[in-house]
């Protein structure tokens, strides 16, 4: 089987899970780009920007097909989350990144153990969703996101969960908020980009299906509750994995 039979089958699985969750795929995108590609910089990271975006484009196509997506906190969140972003990449040169890894994992930490736990009273669809901290909440999280060179989503999400948005719902308004800071954080690389069009064309076309696919089986087919696990889970296993990058560096 050819890498880029690999490649394509290998980001089809990652797209359907960071679709069900309305996540881009970047945050598993690196790592198994990464087995493939190996300049980070010029190769990987402008790829997996333009994946992120468009998988999380279609993702909210999908939740927006049932109906699932809010959009006035989803267009507030991303107009936050883009102007946010930027200055987390101009702070990563000026922070040590054993400080910024050290407060990454320490938020991972506490947002999956509260994944794990019971909801209170008044939370989910039974409460109010709370907005405005959402909104404030969203610009450490993009500051810290840019800062790290992941997605803001993956933070997003779980902080949306606990601030009373049904599980769905968070997950169809965190696919519009982090799908413009994709596009923007690509500009800085487009004049050192190397980057295979064909291999890029393949990619973003299975993204694309795959992260809509993804966004209408957890439409059609999974519990929130069950949402919410599976996103604890996964949050463990990909921050498990890139502390055993960092540590095997």
């Amino acid at each position: 089987m050819s890498d880029l039979m690999i490649m394509a089958l290998g980001l089809s699985v990652l797209s359907i899970a960071s679709g069900m969750l309305g996540l881009g795929v970047a945050f598993a995108a690196v790592p198994f780009l990464g087995l493939f590609l190996h300049d980070l910089v010029h190769e990987v990271q402008p790829l997996s920007l333009v994946l992120n975006g468009i998988t999380a484009l279609f993702s909210l196509f999908g939740f927006a097909k049932s109906g699932l997506v809010e959009w006035r906190p989803a267009v507030l969140l991303a107009i936050v989350t883009t102007l946010a972003a930027p200055i987390g990449a101009w702070l990563a040169q000026q922070v040590d990144a054993r400080f910024l890894w050290a407060f990454y994992f320490a938020a991972v930490a506490f947002l999956a153990w509260r994944m794990f736990l019971p909801d209170r009273p008044g939370q989910g669809q039974g409460g109010t969703p709370n907005l405005r901290l959402a909104l404030i909440l969203a610009v450490p999280i993009s500051i810290a996101a840019g800062m790290l060179g992941v997605g803001p989503g993956f933070l997003l999400l779980p902080t949306l969960i606990l601030l009373r948005y049904e599980p769905k719902h968070a997950a169809a308004i965190n696919a519009l908020a982090v799908t413009p800071p994709s596009f923007s954080a690509l500009i800085p690389h487009l004049a050192t980009a190397r980057v295979d069009l064909t291999l890029a064309g393949i990619l973003i076309v299975v993204g694309a299906f795959g992260s809509f696919l993804g966004a209408r089986i957890t439409s059609l087919y999974v519990p929130g509750k069950r949402l919410k696990q599976a996103f604890g889970v996964l949050i463990v296993v990909m921050t498990a994995y890139k502390l055993y990058q960092i540590l095997s560096a």
